[in-house]
Parts: structure tokens; C-alpha cells; sequence
């Protein structure tokens, strides 16, 4: 294995390595990491009773807050619950604050078969201050509004209200929209009197909210979640780091600002943007808390100077189908990681051309399993030019073997002049060196766009095959009691076959190689299968099944080239014929071997040096 074809794979190593670190890692090598003490984080909150979080919807008794003596509220003092549906959402809004209190994605389950709910518990809140009389302000999440009777408008849309009334006149009202399928509820706040009720003309608005476990492996949920936001029409995240606090100030109009777990989402969005803004969130370190995250936005929204205003905002709770958040035409389907980073030109692949591959495949077959294993089909016939010139180079080498074999046995311990005779008898035949690295590195784009795709694709989410219960998350054929690092605490079946096809892989290429000789080459084979074994053991079955029939598809695309397409005789002939061709050179070969030369004359006149001087 000469050193050119080394460092190429070597650089294949380096690149598939790299960027598993950076899918774990993100943006937080390349900015300022800040610790924020969890109290401090308290402090931002607004005051919440605790007691009402109890995880069931009953009603309870309040104490009327005395910052609010100035407000007309139900005089039953209590916290009570409606609940509206859609074909998707089930949403239990309370009149303390006149907001969501519960909301449940009907279309969807927990890993575990449970009701997914996305929103639940007193840390889930919206609020934003009023005045209530001189020098006097409340927190809306503190007041109780008094709701009106749900109706139903002519385009189906179902449409409850909340208001509030101040005793000097003012009133709020808290209108929320939900339509018949969709995941977007509509939210308008109506103020008749809000040069009154807020402050140069500005409403700040505190947007809490929770990320629940919702997935298998809680780690791998929250390395793949995210907060995602719209900023001055830009779109970007943040990563979630278990165990770290963070926060990101807005400086530029806000569209939309989001936390985004592995498959699902909760977002709150201005259709009129945000002005400015700022959020922090937390990740707990402690797992069995089954805490993805908790955020919470302070958002400015500047409101028009007079009597009367509305203020339309949206709120999201649903997954994160590109599909779904596409129709939005907001950048919303920006939250599902097709590619990013270094590699964020991998997501035009996905959405080029992978994404439309499988719904087409979807839409005809009902297998999810299958509909991999077709699509790893079409990728490999349509990569196939790029395998057959890698092995056609590899071919090539090895015809000269026996040459080269000769060049080292000439120039023996001088690798200068070997190195220069052996790339004039590559120039010389025809054949490049790197031609069977080439083609590989040109195939990583690929690998990685699915990397990103069958992490994301929540279709594969809760499908089974074979083994695996979820395509979506590692397949198990055994559950260890104990966790072994590198490894992890089961065994993936799948990943087990993609490590075996990969060492045969390994194996076979060995067997091809035009120079054995060296004895840490020898152990190349069984390097990178085992390393294998430690990074995909967590990864979703999808990619592994995906990843092992491509292997299996590339050891019968190997044998087939090698014994029936590749004429070797031919080859040899092709090379020979070659030789006897005139050598051109351009510009940059001629400088290199002029340098060459240049050194080998030095090291020579260095070599006669040396030995005057022993005599």
C-alpha cells in the first residue's frame, strides 16, 4: 500500500470520525460557553402556584392576587378547564391566564405506547406584565379570565376566548383559533385600552416551556434536540448539552423561536415578528428525571401607539415532518436536521433527491424495512461508475506490483529515488495513484445525507422490522445489565451485521492489495470494523440495516468487477501500450520533478560529503 493511498484513507477516517464528533458537539467548540446557575434562571420565571402541578386537570381554589385589585375576575376564585379538539391536537386550555394548559398529539405515541404529551405541568407557561393602577403591574398567568362558549366559524375553525376587564374599562382578550387538522393554533390578544394597559407601547412576553422524554435512549434524544429560531430572516439553533445551561439574545427581528426535540416541537411565532428578545435554557444532567429541556423566552413585541390593538401570534405543538413544516412557508422546516455545519450541503442531497426517493417508495410499499433496502439499491447502481473506477484503479495497481516490487528491491533504504521511479512508472502507464480514493471520498456526501435523514425522518419513527420494534432508534437482541463504555448497555443485531460485512469488506480489499508487506496494514481491517461496532451500537436501526445492505451490496459488486467485468489480460495490456507512449507533463508535474531532481542531487553531494569525511 504505497503512502498516497494511506493518507487518502486515512483522510476518510479523519472526515467519517470528524463528523460524528461534530453531530454530538455542534457550535459549542466554536462559541463561549456560559454557566448559569439554575436560580438565576428561577428568577426569570413568573410566579407560579406549584400546587396546581399535580398532573391531573381538577379545579382548585386561588387566592386572588392583591397587585390586582384593579381587575374584574371570576368571582369563584377557581382555576377551571376546557378542553378543544382536532383531528391532531387535543388542547386543555385553563382560565388562569387564559392559556394552554395541556396538549396532547392524538396521531402519535411515546416509545413506551403511552400519550404523547407534549405539553403538561406548571413550568409550561405564557405571561406578560399589565398595568393594573398607579405604579401597580400583574403577570397575566396570575389572573383568572373568564372564558366564553366555543364556536365554530365557516371554514370549520374552532374558536374559544378568554378575557379579562379592569374595573377603570380595559379589556383583554385571549382568542385562540384551532383548526380542523392542523398543527398551528392561532392566537390573537386583543387589548381595547392598551395605552393603558402596557407601557411605551411594548408587550414583553415570557414564553415558558418543557421538553419531555418522549424517545428510547434520552442522551441520544437530547443530542438531537435543538433551539431553533428565525432571526433577522436567518435561520439557526442552538444545541441542547446535558447538564449545561445557555441563552442566546435576540438583537434582530424575531420571527419564530422554538424547542425542537428529536421529533417533536414547541414554538411560538409573531406573524408582525418580534423586535428583540432574549433565551435560556437548561438540560439536567440527572436522566431519570425524563427532562430533554426547559426553556424560557423574554420576547418584545412593539404595539401600535392607541386605544385599541390586536396582536396576532401563532402557537406550534406538533412533530417535525419537513412535509408539515414546509406548508407553513416560514423556514419552520429548517428544524428537521437534514445536514449541517460543515456539512450542510449534504441537506440539498436529502431534499433533492433521498427524501423524494423514499416517499415515492413509501407510497408503493408498505415495508419500511424493504423500502431501505430499495433505496440503498438506487443509490448504489446510481454511484456505480464511481465503484467501477475504484476498482478498476485498484486493478490496475496491482498489475503493477511486480514492477514496483523491482523499484524497491533497486533502490532498497532510498526512498527519495524509489518514490520518484515509481510515480514515472505511474505517469508512464496511465495509472493515478489516488484513483481508488477519489471515487470513496466523492461517495461520503451520500453517507452523511443519510446520516442526517434516518435520524430525522420521523416516518420511520415507531415502524418495525424484523427485530427492530423502531427504525428510528437502535434495535436490540439483548439488554446488558451492566453499560460498556464505548459500547453501551445492549447489543444491536444490525449493527452487528454491518460490522461483520464491513471487516469482510476490509478483508477482501487486503487480498486485492497490490503491497502486503507491511505488518500495521495487517491490522487495518479489523481497526476500523471495530471502532464501527462502538459508534453505531446507538444509532437508529434504519441506518445500520441501510448500512449493511450496502456493505453486502459492495461485496457482490466487488466479486462480480473482479471476476467478470474486469479483464485483466486486457488491463495489462492497456498499460503496456501505455508505457510506450510519449510522457506530457503540465506545468506542476514538471516543477515536481524538478524539485525531485534538485533533492536528489543534494542528498547525493550530502552522501559524498559524509563519506570524505570518515576518510
Amino acid at each position: 500500500m504505497d503512502r498516497n493511498t494511506v493518507i487518502g484513507f486515512v483522510l476518510l477516517a479523519l472526515l467519517f470520525f470528524g463528523y460524528f464528533y461534530y453531530s454530538s458537539q455542534g457550535k459549542l467548540a466554536l462559541e463561549k460557553q456560559q454557566q448559569h446557575i439554575k436560580d438565576s434562571l428561577d428568577k426569570l420565571k413568573p410566579k407560579i402556584d406549584t400546587s396546581l402541578n399535580t398532573g391531573k386537570i381538577t379545579n382548585g381554589a386561588l387566592k386572588p392576587d392583591s397587585s390586582a385589585a384593579n381587575i374584574k375576575q371570576d368571582t369563584s376564585g377557581k382555576e377551571e378547564f376546557f378542553t378543544l379538539e382536532n383531528k391532531v391536537l387535543k388542547i386543555t386550555f385553563t382560565n388562569k391566564g387564559g392559556q394552554p394548559k395541556k396538549v396532547e398529539l392524538k396521531n402519535f405515541k411515546t416509545f413506551d405506547k403511552k400519550a404523547l404529551i407534549l405539553q403538561d405541568g406548571s413550568f409550561n407557561n405564557i405571561s406578560y406584565t399589565i398595568n393594573t393602577g398607579n405604579n401597580q403591574t400583574a403577570q397575566t398567568s396570575d389572573l383568572l379570565f373568564t372564558p366564553s362558549a366555543p364556536k365554530t366559524d365557516s371554514n370549520g375553525n374552532t374558536i374559544i376566548s378568554y378575557s379579562l376587564e379592569t374595573k377603570s374599562g380595559q379589556t383583554i382578550e385571549h382568542q385562540y383559533i384551532l383548526q380542523p387538522d392542523d398543527y398551528m393554533v392561532g392566537w390573537n390578544i386583543k387589548l381595547n385600552g392598551a395605552d393603558k394597559l402596557i407601557t411605551q407601547n411594548a408587550l414583553n412576553l415570557t414564553w415558558q416551556t418543557k421538553a419531555d422524554k418522549q424517545e428510547k435512549d434520552i442522551e441520544w434524544e437530547t443530542q438531537q434536540s435543538h433551539i431553533s429560531f428565525v432571526e433577522g430572516g436567518d435561520y439557526d439553533f442552538e444545541h441542547l448539552v446535558e447538564g449545561k445551561d445557555d441563552d442566546k439574545k435576540f438583537i434582530k427581528p424575531l420571527d419564530w423561536v422554538a424547542l425542537n426535540q428529536q421529533f417533536f416541537a414547541s414554538s411560538i411565532l409573531a406573524k408582525n415578528k418580534f423586535s428583540s428578545g432574549e433565551i435560556k435554557w437548561q438540560s439536567p444532567k440527572d436522566t431519570s428525571l425524563h427532562i430533554i429541556g426547559e426553556a424560557t423566552a423574554n420576547l418584545k413585541l412593539d404595539v401600535p401607539s392607541g386605544n385599541e390593538a390586536v396582536i396576532p401570534l401563532q402557537l406550534f405543538y406538533g412533530p417535525s415532518d419537513y412535509k408539515i413544516l414546509k406548508s407553513y412557508g416560514n423556514q419552520m422546516y429548517n428544524m428537521v436536521p437534514l445536514g449541517s455545519g460543515i456539512f450542510a450541503f449534504v441537506k440539498y442531497v436529502n431534499r433533492g433527491f433521498i427524501m423524494p426517493v423514499f416517499n415515492f417508495l413509501s407510497g408503493k410499499i408498505a415495508s419500511f424495512g424493504l423500502i431501505i433496502a430499495l433505496l440503498t439499491i438506487v443509490i448504489r447502481l446510481l454511484i456505480s461508475p464511481l465503484t467501477y473506477q475504484s476498482y478498476l484503479s485498484g486493478a490496475k495497481m496491482k498489475l503493477l506490483k511486480p514492477e514496483i516490487d523491482a523499484l524497491k528491491a533497486k533502490y532498497g533504504d532510498d526512498k527519495q529515488g524509489f518514490g520518484m521511479e515509481q510515480m514515472k512508472l505511474f505517469r508512464s502507464a496511465g495509472v493515478n495513484p489516488l484513483g481508488g480514493c477519489i471515487p470513496a471520498i466523492l461517495q461520503i456526501p451520500i453517507f452523511f445525507a443519510l446520516y442526517n435523514f434516518f435520524n430525522s425522518n420521523i416516518t420511520l419513527r415507531g415502524q418495525s422490522f424484523w427485530w427492530a420494534k423502531d427504525l428510528s432508534s437502535y434495535d436490540s437482541i439483548y439488554n446488558l445489565p451492566f453499560s460498556i463504555p464505548f459500547y453501551g448497555n445492549h447489543v444491536s443485531l444490525f449493527t452487528i451485521f454491518a460490522v461483520v460485512t464491513s471487516l469482510l469488506i476490509s478483508l477482501y480489499g487486503m487480498s486485492n492489495m497490490q503491497d502486503n508487506s507491511n505488518p500495521v496494514m495487517k491490522y487495518m481491517p479489523f481497526i476500523f470494523p471495530v471502532i464501527l461496532l462502538g459508534v453505531f451500537n446507538r444509532l437508529p436501526s434504519s441506518l445500520t440495516w441501510y448500512y449493511t445492505v450496502s456493505n453486502a451490496i459492495t461485496l457482490l459488486i466487488q466479486f462480480v468487477i473482479q471476476k467478470y467485468i474486469i479483464d485483466h489480460e486486457k488491463v495489462l495490456a492497456k498499460l503496456q501500450e501505455n508505457k510506450k507512449k510519449p510522457v506530457t507533463q503540465n506545468k506542476w508535474q514538471e516543477k515536481i520533478t524538478a524539485m525531485q531532481e534538485t533533492n536528489k542531487k543534494l542528498q547525493t553531494m550530502q552522501q559524498k560529503k559524509n563519506t570524505n569525511k570518515k576518510k
